[in-house]
Parts: structure tokens; sequence; C-alpha cells
């Protein structure tokens, strides 16, 4: 069988590209991630809070250095440690819990050599659907050691004004500026199972 010279020279050059593997699936662990924030109470201190439950799922190529996370976070979770706070946390002004009782987090991976370094998104909060862009602080993966299987790991951190989430109460003079932490760890697959 005699191949077209144009023919066997595409073949030529597909077979010299790198082979990149698919995308790798990790779900994020639940006991391990936990959302939070820090923002200003009245210039007088600084409020901070977390979010107790937590789930979604991380695309990862290291090889081709691309990748993707979506983060789920349940929005009457929120603790501040105060049971007044959370209160009027979830209330309509605020996170409207009752109407909208998840916030969503989901973007691509940014690469710089071969750690991403950080995550061009998007928040979906109160029904409001808004860029946010997260630096990632470490990124690092290994065999867990009690579960031996593949884990990552990652602390990242962003800044926004709810205001443009629709909570613009007491949001003048950079009281609505909030720091958004994220500490994730996820297991390659499928979470382990933990013996009871």
């Amino acid at each position: 069988m005699c191949l077209h010279p144009r023919l066997f020279a595409l073949l030529a050059a597909t077979a010299v590209l790198p082979a990149y593997a698919a995308p790798e699936k990790y779900v994020i662990d639940p006991d391990h991630t936990y959302p939070s924030l820090e923002m200003p109470h009245m210039g007088l201190s600084v409020w901070r809070g977390k979010f107790n439950r937590s789930s979604g799922e991380i695309q990862l190529d290291l090889a081709a250095k691309k990748g993707s996370v979506r983060v789920e976070t349940e929005a009457d979770s929120i603790d501040f440690g105060m049971d007044a706070m959370h209160e009027h946390a979830v209330k309509e002004d605020w996170l409207n819990a009752a109407k909208f009782p998840k916030l969503i987090y989901r973007g691509e991976l940014q690469f710089s050599g071969d750690k991403p370094t950080s995550v061009k998104g998007e928040l979906s909060l109160r029904g409001i659907a808004k860029p946010l862009t997260l630096e990632i602080k470490s990124f690092a993966c290994m065999e867990h050691p009690y579960f031996k299987k593949p884990v990552c790991g990652a602390d990242a951190v962003g800044q926004l004004d709810r205001a443009d989430w629709g909570m613009s109460q007491y949001s003048d003079n950079g009281m609505g500026k909030i720091t958004i932490r994220i500490q994730v760890e996820a297991f390659k697959d499928a979470l382990p199972e933990v013996p009871k």
C-alpha cells in the first residue's frame, strides 16, 4: 500500500507530538476543605468565619498544564463562632440561604512552570455570577500516608466586594471588602473509605 505524500507527512508529524494523558479526576475531601472569609467589622476588628460543608471536583492534567475546579459550599453552614452572627449572615440581606442554598465557585487552573498558581474563575452567590480570581499560595500532590492513594492539596486566596453580589448594607468606604480563602484536599478518583 502506498500512502499519499501529504498523508504520510501528517502521520509523521502526529507521531512526534507529545502524548498528554487525559485529565485525572480528584474528588474534594469535605473533611479537609473549609472555605473561609475575613472582613472588617466597623473598622474596629476583623471578623473571620468558615463554611463547614463543601464538596466538589478537580480535573487535573499536570503534563498538559491544564485543569479545572468546581467547589460547592452550603450557605447555611457559615460559622463565625457566634450564633447571632450566623443568624444574621443567612438572612435575605446577606447570603439569603433559604433562596440560594449554595455558593458555587468554578474556574480554570492557570500554570506557571509545573504547578498551578491561580484559578481564573467565577463565583455564583445569591443567584449572581461574577468573576473571581484566586491566587494559589501552595500546591502539592503525594500518596496519602494513611489511605495509600494519590491526594493533592492547595491553599488559595482572593478578594471581593460583597456589594457586587447584592450585599450592599454597610459596604461603604471599603467595609464590603472580603478576603476569601479556600484550603482544599482532594483524592484521585474517589474519596477513600474510612474504617468504622
